[in-house]
């Protein structure tokens, strides 16, 4: 059960070291869609102001998961494990 999580683990890390751009406008995506279910919740604010509320949330969102994708991004690199995935292509 151990080895299934592992792997588990192992490929979801796998696919968001190749899509971290994808992961990233999902993330946005989501964020947005969350401020708004429940900005749209609160009823003593006015409608400017909820959208404006889900675009700052969505944004602090969305620059915390560029800077995760960035310290990804420098770790590969680092290590090495980019030059590996890449050799086998030349």
């Amino acid at each position: 059960m151990a080895e299934e999580n592992k792997s588990t683990i192992e490929s979801a890390r796998a696919w968001l070291s190749q899509n971290k751009l994808r992961a990233v406008g999902t993330l946005w995506l989501t964020g947005l869609a969350g401020s708004f279910a429940y900005n749209w919740s609160q009823p003593n604010m006015k409608t400017s102001v909820k959208i404006i509320h889900a675009r700052l949330h969505s944004q602090a969102l969305t620059l915390a998961a560029l800077t995760g994708a960035a310290l990804v991004e420098y770790y590969e690199h680092r290590s090495g494990e980019k030059a590996k995935r890449y050799e086998k292509h030349f």
